[in-house]
Parts: structure tokens; C-alpha cells; sequence
């Protein structure tokens, strides 16, 4: 597990330190230092949530609901081809700076909203010009079937520790429910709250806080339990 989980941090930086920030007029910008820094450490955190709550669930169970697992090169291949589909269908938002797609450890996948997809302030509700964006995510999602999606809500730090974890909780229920809506099975989703505990940006400014409204969805392939010898 240590060992994971500094594969997740160096993979997050190599993928995220090259990029863009959005501001509150929706100009992208070269990230700050201490950007750069949040996203690494929101992104890992995410990741490591997901295996967390993955390990008290039947692996088994799982594997059977999606009709058996990935087995050895497949895994890589099926991974790459799912983020490969998700950058095509997506290629407007991410040009845009609306989401971040990106390759955490060797083979799981961080889709990252960003101030232009967050959360209103104390809503939990996925706004109507980000809908259309969750349908495309939803298709893709649906045709890659043999993947675990934890689904990771954050808040900003206006309000006690105790209401922005329920928070966080609903937003990420929120998106949820959109993607069994539209057909992801509900043995492939867990929903976890983060609340204020990983920042993207400071909490200092509005424009801070408005980055850190937000969902991560971790997409982790299922695999195939080894065959005994």
C-alpha cells in the first residue's frame, strides 16, 4: 500500500503540474506553486479514499455484477482505451479548462471537475450547463463496464467541519445518482464526502473557494482473481 500510494503522488504531479488554472472569468492561467501542490494532494487523497472504501467491499460480488474481471494485459489496454474515449468526448471541456482527466498509479483514472463545473455555494445540486457534460461521462462510463467508480464530493471551509462533510456527501450522492440514471450499475458506485479536507486552491478568495466546490470520480478497473496454480 506505501508503495502505491507514492506512485499515485509522483503519477498526479507528472500529471497536473503541466497544466492550467481557470479563474472566476473563465481565463486560463499558468497554475501557482501552491495550486500545483493542492491539486496533487486533493487528487491522491481522492485515490486513496477509493481504496480505502474498496477494501470493505465483496470483491467478488463485484467481479460477478460485471460479468467477470480484467486479467492481465487487458488491464492496461482496457484502461488506456477508456481514457482515450473520455478525452475524445470530452475534448471541448477540457479545452475549455471545465475538467481534468488524468492517470493516477498505473492503471486508475481521475476525472476532476474544476471551478466551471462546481458546486453553487451550499448546493448540492449539479448545475443545468453541466449536464450535458455528466451525459457524455455517463456514455463512456456505461461502455467501460468493467471499472469501480468511487465518486468523491469536497466542499470549501465556510461552515463547521460537521455540515461540510454532510455536504460533500450529497454532492457526491448527487452525481451518484445522475450516473446510475443513466445506466451505471449500482455495484460499480461507492459515494464518499471528503468535506474541506482537500483543498485545490486557498479558501482565502471566493475565486479559491469556488474551485474546491467540487467531484472527483475515481475510475479503477476490476480485476480477475488470480486462477490457483
Amino acid at each position: 500500500m506505501k508503495r502505491f500510494i507514492v506512485y499515485v503522488v509522483a503519477a498526479t504531479f507528472i500529471a497536473f503540474v503541466t497544466g492550467c488554472a481557470t479563474d472566476e472569468h473563465g481565463n486560463r492561467r499558468p497554475m501557482t506553486e501552491a495550486q500545483k501542490g493542492a491539486l496533487i494532494g486533493a487528487a491522491s487523497g481522492a485515490v486513496i479514499g477509493a481504496l480505502a472504501k474498496k477494501d470493505k467491499r465483496s470483491k467478488g460480488a463485484l467481479i460477478g455484477a460485471v460479468g467477470g474481471g480484467l486479467a492481465g494485459a487487458a488491464v492496461g489496454s482496457y484502461m488506456d482505451s477508456q481514457k482515450r474515449d473520455l478525452e475524445k468526448v470530452l475534448a471541448p471541456e477540457v479545452q475549455a479548462g471545465a475538467i481534468n482527466i488524468a492517470k493516477v498509479d498505473q492503471n486508475n483514472l481521475l476525472i476532476t471537475m474544476t471551478a466551471q463545473t462546481a458546486f453553487a455555494f451550499d448546493s448540492a445540486g449539479i448545475s443545468p450547463g453541466f449536464q450535458s457534460t455528466m451525459d457524455k461521462i455517463a456514455n463512456v462510463l456505461v461502455r467501460y463496464g468493467k471499472t469501480h467508480l468511487t465518486v468523491v464530493g469536497h466542499t470549501d471551509n465556510v461552515g463547521s467541519h460537521e455540515y461540510n462533510q454532510g455536504l460533500s456527501e450529497r454532492r457526491s450522492g448527487a452525481v451518484t445518482d445522475y450516473l446510475r440514471a443513466q445506466g451505471v450499475i449500482p455495484q460499480r458506485l461507492v459515494t464518499l464526502g471528503q468535506g474541506e479536507t482537500s483543498p485545490r486552491a486557498s479558501n482565502a478568495t471566493e475565486t479559491g473557494r469556488h474551485f474546491n466546490r467540487r467531484v472527483e470520480i475515481v475510475v479503477e478497473p476490476i480485476v480477475a482473481e488470480p486462477q490457483a496454480g
